[in-house]
């Protein structure tokens, strides 16, 4: 692909070989260099693209505390990541940087990771699109894993084909990903041209209420009634809507179980490989175990506020990925996201794809290595009331918070997922009807020699939404941007933003 010039935002898992850190969010990794650059980001390189710097994270890609401990987005390093529609806003993560670097215009789109969720909940969150690629279709070689077995690196956009140019810069076989290998084409398809605004006419597409009804709860109200309002879209659009395309089994407690089992085991081995693979490593941290000793004693990490309780879970199964407990977890989930899951749904009823509310979209695709495509659905009425995340540090839902809507299908079937979210997003055209509270208004030609002493700043206009105190009404970069496209040295703090209070 080439002509691709433009400015994208990276996650902070993603190595390149410049003066750019590549931490996780974590300081014990600031300083080290890696061997290589990544190989998604070689790519985007090679189609044109500008890499402007490292977009904050949840540390470790949320994989380090429990819930109530830490917060979406999140890291030593970075900050607190918060959304641009509602002051305090939750961003959700676990690549949440990377959602709002777009969601507020700082960049044409960006690149992330997903374990689970962590590429599709943040993009709806930011009121823009997000593309969680069949596993194998990009590559994950130099990306601080997770999981080898869910791991994928996908695309976050404003609009469908914005992320469409992007997975078409970034996929296709890579020797340094084994997993590649499995793409059934040696000629990556060209995603843009699967924008189609007829996409959803004829197209069957499927209902699973099973997978749906089993998240819903009192603040899912405002969602569902927009969810029944775009399954009228999508029918007038000429798509036949099948109701209840179940799933089989849907046993979420038993895939979790298993998930859990899959991802401590896949990431004791992994991370030790990744940090094997450094060709500087000054803090010397080898293994999980190093990593979980310097994190508890080093006060940047804010240990024990925030805790290392999925480490030592991981370090206390005294288990391998390729232990006979991790394959048979595996196994199973394979069975329940695909031949009992999504799979069998689409075959059963002879779907092109399952459509849902994002927040309910993302848990077998994520066991099973399939895609979803999630675009905006809508925003919470001005009425609702805030509800706290469990840390009580953020709000998770109120006014003007965006949410999604997801197309899910089979592996390899990204070029129908985008031409049906792209259907739906030229009839709705949602991201249009809601503005973020935030908005910036520096230009880097504002100021051309900056000085570490003397960092850029960047003003935020404001937008009171409903129920806000003014405190919240300026929005400083602390950290400086000064080399910004001389040596790359920035990582993004307004996905981390210090606050500055009136």
């Amino acid at each position: 692909m080439s002509g691709f010039s433009s400015p994208i935002a990276n996650f902070d898992n993603i190595a390149t070989k410049d003066k750019m850190n590549n931490t996780a969010g974590s300081y014990a990794l600031v300083g080290a260099k890696v061997s290589r650059e990544s190989s998604v980001v070689a790519r985007l390189r090679d189609a044109g693209a500008v890499i402007l710097g490292k977009a904050t994270m949840g540390e470790w890609a949320q994989c380090r505390s429990r819930k109530a401990s830490s917060s979406h987005g999140w890291s030593a390093y970075g900050g607190q990541v918060l959304g641009a529609y509602y002051p305090q806003q939750d961003p959700s993560g676990s690549s949440s940087g990377s959602a709002v670097a777009v969601s507020i215009g700082l960049a044409f789109g960006s690149i992330a990771t997903e374990t689970s969720g962590s590429i599709v909940n943040p993009a709806e969150r930011g009121n823009v699109v997000g593309i969680k690629p069949t596993l194998g279709l990009t590559s994950r070689d130099m990306v601080i894993p997770i999981s080898v077995r869910q791991d994928t690196v996908g695309p976050i956009g404003r609009t469908v084909k914005d992320a469409a140019y992007m997975l078409s810069a970034i996929a296709g076989k890579d020797t340094f990903d084994n997993w590649t290998s499995t793409q059934p084409f040696d000629v990556v398809p060209d995603y843009v041209k699967a924008c189609d605004f007829l996409g959803l006419k004829g197209a069957r597409v499927g209902v699973p209420r099973n997978g749906i009804d089993y998240y819903l709860d009192s603040s899912t109200n405002p969602v569902m009634v927009a969810f029944e309002q775009a399954l009228q879209t999508v029918r007038d659009a000429g798509a036949r809507v099948i109701e209840e395309a179940n799933f089989s089994s849907f046993d979420a407690p038993s895939f979790a179980r298993n998930s859990s089992i899959v991802l401590d085991t896949d990431f004791v081995g992994g991370l030790a490989n990744y940090l094997a693979s450094l060709s500087t490593n000054p803090n010397n941290i080898h293994s999980l175990s190093d990593l979980t000793h310097f994190t508890k004693a080093d006060p940047r990490e804010e240990h024990p506020d925030r805790d290392t309780y999925v480490w030592d879970r991981q370090l206390g199964r005294n288990l391998t990925s390729s232990s006979l407990e991790s394959f048979m977890a595996y196994q199973a989930n394979l069975r329940m996201g695909g031949k009992e899951g999504v799979i069998g749904a689409l075959d059963r009823h002879k779907l092109d794809a399952l459509i849902m509310p994002t927040f309910a979209s993302f848990h077998l695709p994520a066991i099973a290595g399939l895609p979803i495509v999630t675009v905006p659905l809508g925003f919470y009425p001005a009425q609702t009331p805030l509800t706290m995340n469990l840390k009580k540090t953020m709000v998770s839902v109120a006014p003007n918070i965006p949410f999604g809507l997801a197309f899910v299908g089979r592996g390899w079937s990204e070029e129908k997922l985008i031409s049906l979210a792209y259907a739906f997003e030229q009839r709705t055209m949602i991201r249009r009807k809601m503005k973020p509270y935030i908005r910036p208004t520096f230009e880097l030609s504002d100021q051309l020699e900056p000085t570490e002493e003397t960092p850029y700043k960047l003003k935020v206009q404001y937008r009171p939404p409903v129920n806000d105190s003014p405190r919240f009404g300026q929005l400083v970069i602390q950290k400086t941007i000064g080399r910004l496209f001389l040596v790359r040295s920035w990582m993004w703090s307004i996905l981390g933003f210090q606050q500055s209070l009136l």
